[in-house]
């Protein structure tokens, strides 16, 4: 169990004769070993780290499979290390990805449960982290984050109580480090956060000035200490000291320590052992014993750590400070909170990060940007997939395609989130098997469905000449959506759920169109219409076939001075056909803006400076000029540019749309010059920057980033474009004081703004070299279907604002593009028009419903965000409260428990150590005004349980 907590007797809540229990936790006699306040105290952690696919599948980690391409089998880690600590009660261990734990557990007989539930209870098994996997940081989303952590951490409160419950957040491989995942975990109640990967420059910086362990404010809207956390940067990475690694994989010499046997040597390694530097601030350090994959022979582990605290500890007899124990990161976090000192204080992130002078890992934000959109929009379809479960009833778990299952895709969305997934940085076989998986989660998520309504006559077809349209709205208030359907016929007529006439057009498809799908339809033309869709709900729209007849007319091929709608206003350079300004037309605002597509050359490491290639992690160009990409303009209703045989564009400008769409295709990226590239969009404006520009963390907080500046220490900028990348999870801006430039992503991809007034975002990735980070083989993506190499589409969302107005607007646009509505199609003879809302009336702007899950038969999980940050909004940056009883109209609210964001703990009940920065602290609001109302201020998400009873619509 956790250092200094043991089980106590369930608390029960008792809600209108409902029972829900949480086990509760205090501080009792600690499980840690004792520790020496006059020595350096060293902490000896056993660990593995156990990547959820990565150069092997998840299954082949498991199971030992694939050792051609890496030794590893998790399940033999798990067995050997219960083993081995069974030998010795002195002995720790602690264990991180639930995903694999999960499986273990559930193949191990009863007796066998039992003693590891005992391990756990006596703390000789610690569980850290308690995720599913251990999530990437850079290019996740926050909801999905939740989500995959929540996940786990339900399994082990489940499975071994308090006890099982991690008190610290352990990210000791992702390759930078989110403010917006420090602001979670602090949320999620955990006392500390220990990471492995520092930029080079930081750590030497930060080691001088014993600053290696710090607090973390991890936002600007939330009240401290709601959003502090205690961050530790751990002295090797996650690996054990130079020559003290005793695994069957490692090769450093054991422990030899019979004096009438040849090459004793324990006074070398006891003499080696004691030269420690001492660059932290207590008389505690940490040490890693262990790495990837290690402990599959646990016995090698730890017969030799056994003698080496022994024979360091012998030598206190002789003088020695040194105190050498096993030990846990919730033990030696409990020694530095007794030490009871100030810490230094962080705001930023941690982002970029490089590991030498040339090796940025900034390639990663992009890369493999098929599976980031393929992620995104599945963490879309999971949150429709949880929403219908709940609001249709049992009703909805049976269909077509058999027996729902929401299981299944939250396991694969939370898998995706393993940093070595959605990062990109996997081997193609392994990133084929995260595809699979999210496909059959969609497939067994078909089944829920809204209601009857929805569900009968269901045919998956839009080949009738009369079909409906059915739009299923997952955000809880009303969205406006273009809707794209491909078709043959060339004029349709489209009427609402009251039979109103809608104004749509058919375009015909575009050449980059036909080229991505191949043989995969047939299709030549697109039906386009705007659909309105209810707050959590679903409206459906009636298409008629007017006229089969030859396609539209071959479109005219010139230059166009502009578009417009009664929002904004594009004009296009009648010599060039690029962009060439943006027009509010509401505000009179005019900027300046161009915007074109370019490639780096990706470096193949042969160069006098590094011999660093470009990879899957490293983004590192040859030169710090990038090559235009030439090109030419037709006209259709929408303007659809071509730059090259493998780079095209549409620009969109839909009716009542305040944001101009931009609709890139890009590839298969030409390689027959034998260079790899990287291609960018880059936005050029008159917007005076001053270096400056805006990005969000995870998709919620956004942070300022200044051209090569740090906000820790003085950087040495070695690579002017890579040093100057960071994420860009939903959206990033530029501005000054008058005009703002916002852009949304439909992915999470990489970006910076390398020019005053210019904002550059990666699109796509094909590089030639591996980069030497593990992975083993370069990022060249192809496929039976595009042997050639990938073709990937995308669209970027333009909105120009003051800046004092531009959150209003940016906000919901990137929460819709997050959470798209689900179309389905059925036949128009079979049903009649019907539409439905769940919720009573929508949310105010300023509230976001992030959860709304089945959490077992009578009770569902519900979590509320306010997704405005504190002064971002005049109007939406303030307090709102929400009815928690006058919410939803198919379910009867009887009773409510508010959880911590991770829903492993009761709110009131959640405890965590009290940290002292160096500079004062604010005090913690609190107090909400009854059990039914619930207020959100800025930043804050809450999470309720909610004792239910589903109504039936009539």
């Amino acid at each position: 169990m956790a250092a200094g907590k043991q089980q106590l007797p369930v608390a029960l809540l008792f809600i209108l004769g409902g029972v829900w229990s949480f086990p509760l936790v205090q501080d009792t006699k600690p499980s840690c070993h004792i520790t020496k306040p006059n020595m350096l105290n060293v902490h000896l952690v056993p660990h593995t780290h156990d990547d959820v696919g990565w150069l092997k599948t998840v299954d082949q980690y498991y199971y030992g499979d694939r050792n051609d391409i890496q030794h590893a089998g998790v399940q033999y880690i798990l067995d050997s290390v219960v083993d081995q600590l069974l030998k010795n009660p002195d002995r720790r261990f602690i264990y991180v990805e639930t995903a694999f734990f999960y499986r273990w557990w559930k193949q191990q007989s009863s007796s066998m449960q039992q003693t590891v539930k005992r391990l756990v209870n006596e703390g000789r098994l610690e569980f850290v982290n308690g995720g599913w996997c251990m999530s990437d940081e850079a290019t996740t989303h926050y909801s999905a984050v939740i989500d995959q952590m929540t996940l786990g951490l339900r399994f082990l409160n489940d499975t071994f109580g308090a006890c099982g419950r991690p008190r610290v957040a352990w990210h000791i491989d992702p390759f930078g480090h989110a403010r917006e995942h420090a602001s979670m975990f602090a949320q999620m109640g955990y006392d500390g956060f220990f990471f492995g990967r520092l930029d080079y420059q930081d750590r030497d910086h930060r080691m001088i000035e014993k600053e290696q362990e710090l607090l973390w404010r991890a936002s600007d809207s939330l009240t401290p200490p709601m959003a502090d956390l205690f961050t530790g940067i751990l002295p090797n990475g996650y690996n054990p000291p130079e020559g003290f690694c005793w695994d069957q994989l490692c090769h450093d010499p054991p422990i030899r320590d019979d004096p009438d046997l040849e090459d004793y040597n324990v006074d070398d390694v006891v003499n080696r052992f004691l030269v420690i530097a001492m660059v932290y601030k207590t008389n505690h350090i940490i040490m890693t014993m262990g790495s990837d994959f290690q402990y599959e022979n646990a016995n090698l582990w730890y017969k030799n750590l056994d003698k080496l605290i022994h024979y360091v500890n012998a030598q206190q007899a002789n003088g020695s400070k040194v105190n050498v124990l096993y030990s846990t990161p919730s033990c030696y976090l409990q020694e530095l909170h007794r030490a009871n000192l100030t810490w230094s204080l962080k705001r930023d992130d941690f982002f970029p990060y490089a590991d030498d002078a040339h090796d940025f890992w900034t390639g990663y934000f992009t890369s493999r940007p098929a599976l980031k959109r393929y992620e995104r929009i599945s963490n879309s379809n999971l949150q429709t997939c949880n929403q219908l479960e709940v609001l249709a009833g049992p009703v909805s778990r049976q269909g077509p395609f058999g027996v729902g299952d929401s299981d299944t895709m939250k396991e694969a969305m939370a898998v995706a989130q393993h940093h070595d997934a959605v990062s990109g940085t996997e081997k193609q076989h392994v990133a084929n098997d995260y595809a699979r998986r999210l496909a059959n989660g969609w497939q067994h998520c078909q089944v829920f469905q809204a209601s009857h309504c929805l569900y009968h006559g269901y045919s998956g077809t839009i080949m009738s000449s009369r079909f409906l349209v059915i739009v299923y709205n997952p955000l809880a208030r009303p969205v406006t959506w273009p809707v794209r359907l491909p078709v043959n016929g060339t004029a349709y007529a489209v009427s609402d759920v009251k039979g109103k006439p809608v104004d749509c057009q058919v375009v015909p498809v575009s050449k980059a169109t036909q080229e991505v799908r191949r043989n995969r339809g047939f299709a030549i033309n697109e039906l386009v219409f705007q659909v309105q869709a209810p707050p959590l709900g679903y409206t459906t729209y009636s298409v008629s076939l007017i006229q089969d007849g030859p396609p539209p007319a071959s479109t005219q091929r010139r230059t166009p001075t502009g578009i417009q709608n009664k929002f904004l206003r594009v004009t296009f350079d009648p010599d060039t056909g690029l962009l060439s300004s943006l027009s509010n037309l509401e505000t009179k605002q005019s900027i300046k803006l161009t915007q074109n597509f370019y490639w780096y050359n990706a470096s193949d490491g042969n160069n006098t400076e590094s011999n660093q290639p470009s990879g899957a992690y490293i983004f590192r160009p040859n030169s710090s000029t990038p090559f235009i990409i030439s090109k030419t303009t037709s006209v259709v209703q929408e303007v659809r540019q071509w730059f090259a045989p493998w780079v095209s564009q549409v620009v969109r400008l839909y009716a009542d749309s305040k944001a101009l769409e931009l609709e890139w295709t890009v590839g298969p990226l030409p390689i027959d010059d034998n260079l790899g590239k990287e291609v960018i969009t880059r936005l050029d404006t008159s917007i005076k920057t001053d270096r400056f520009f805006y990005t969000d963390s995870n998709g919620r907080e956004v942070l300022q980033r200044k051209k090569d500046f740090r906000p820790t220490w003085n950087l040495k900028q070695s690579e002017p474009i890579a040093g100057n990348y960071y994420p860009i999870n939903s959206r990033a801006f530029i501005k000054d004081d008058v005009d703002q430039l916002t852009v949304v992503t439909d992915r999470s991809q990489g970006g910076g703004s390398i020019q005053n007034g210019s904002l550059e975002i990666m699109l796509h990735r094909r590089l030639l070299y591996d980069d030497v980070r593990g992975v083993g083989e370069p990022l060249n993506e192809t496929s039976d279907i595009f042997p050639e190499g990938l073709i990937v589409r995308g669209r970027l969302l333009l909105s120009l604002e003051h800046p004092a107005a531009a959150a209003d607007l940016h906000r919901p646009m990137a929460e819709q593009e997050v959470l798209q509505p689900l179309l389905a199609f059925v036949d128009g003879d079979l049903m009649t028009h019907c539409t439905f809302s769940g919720l009573q009336a929508a949310l105010p702007p300023a509230v976001h419903l992030l959860t709304l899950t089945q959490w077992d038969k009578d009770s569902v999980l519900l979590r509320l965000e306010h997704q405005f940050q504190s002064r971002e909004s005049k109007l939406n940056s303030q307090p709102v409260t929400v009815n928690l009883q006058k919410l939803f109209s198919t379910l009867v609210v009887l009773g409510v428990s508010e959880l911590n964001l991770s829903a492993n703990q009761w709110k009131d009940k959640m405890t965590r150590f009290d940290w002292t920065p160096q500079k004062g602290t604010g005090p913690l609001q609190t107090g909400y005004p009854s059990e039914w109302e619930v207020t959100l201020r800025p930043m804050e998400i809450r999470t309720f349980l909610l004792k239910v009873q589903n109504v039936q619509l009539k």
